[in-house]
This record gives C-alpha cells, structure tokens and sequence, in this order.
C-alpha cells in the first residue's frame, strides 16, 4: 500500500507541477509533509537545500530521497518512474502539438497565465520554510541570512550551490553555538 502512495504523490505533484522542478516542490511538499507526513518541514527545507547544491533535477532528487526512505528500494524506484516516465511522455506528446500550434493565441496564453500560479505555490513554500526559520533562529538571523543570500546570489553572482554551502556551514559551526 505504501508504494500505491509513493507512486501518486510523486505522479500527481509531477503532472500538476507545470514548469518543471520549482513548481512541482510545492506539490510535493503538500504531498510528503502536510499530507502523508513522510518528513517534517524542518527535514524537507534541509532535503531540499542539500538537492539544490547537487548536480540534476531537483524533482528525481527529492522522489529518490523520500522513495528510498519510505519503502526502501522499491519506493525509490516507484517514486522515481512516477517522477520520470509520465513527464518524460508528455513531454514528446505536448512538445509535438505545442510545436504545430506555437502560434496559437490559445496556447501562448495558456503559457502565460500559469505562471503566476508557479510563483504563488513558491510563495506560500517559502513562507513556510521562513517560518520554521524563525522559530529556530529567530527574525534577526533569518533575516540576515536572506539578505545575505540574496545579495552573493544577485549582486555577486555566486552559484547557488555555494551559497547553500555556506548556509550548512553556518549551520554547523555557528548556530549549535548560539543560546
């Protein structure tokens, strides 16, 4: 039974997360936190730190992590095929009808109009992650820590990778520290 439900989070939260991994982590969140309470918010925000430092998608990242950690080897494989094969077959079907009708006042609205749907889902998992942020370090540090990070994201345009490096750094060497 626990693979029928590894295997529908990660189809649903892929096929309803239009765009790609970004707009599919909020899905997948609902689904392994709020829903099935796989991991906590506190294991998702740091699962999803250490996926975005590694090479790849973000969204087999995530399935193989919580697959294998729910049912084994099996929940990994079901949650990387419910991943993989049916956005990897949608893929050729849409790529093929999108391309004879990229013209389509239709279809470039359709396009359009979902991102700001993309960017609501991200808005919501961030204050989420913002929040458990500061019930674990306060507003000052959290604060601090975004700023930060933004500014070597944008203004230095350091990889994010390294940027996420230097927050576990901080996290282990400074945060147990604190208090």
């Amino acid at each position: 039974m626990i693979l029928i439900s590894i295997f529908l989070s990660f189809l649903l939260s892929n096929i309803f997360g239009y765009g790609g991994g970004p707009a599919s982590i909020p899905l997948m969140y609902e689904e392994i936190v709020n829903r099935y309470n796989w991991l906590s918010n506190a294991d998702f925000s740091n699962m999803l730190a250490l996926g975005n430092a590694l090479p790849g998608p973000i969204a087999t990242k995530i399935a193989a992590y919580v697959g294998f950690g729910i049912g084994g080897w099996w929940g990994f494989i079901v949650a990387l095929v419910a991943t993989v094969v049916p956005s990897a077959a949608a893929l050729i079907f849409l790529a093929n009808i999108m391309s004879k009708h990229r013209d389509s006042k239709i279809v470039k609205g359709m396009a359009l109009l979902v991102q700001p749907v993309i960017a609501a889902l991200m808005i919501i998992l961030t204050f989420e992650m913002l929040q458990d942020s500061y019930i674990s370090l306060g507003w000052i540090q959290t604060a601090a820590i975004a700023v930060i990070s933004f500014a070597l994201l944008q203004k230095f345009k350091i990889h994010p990778a390294i940027v996420i490096i230097l927050a576990f750094a901080y996290g282990g060497i400074v945060v147990p520290h604190l208090n």
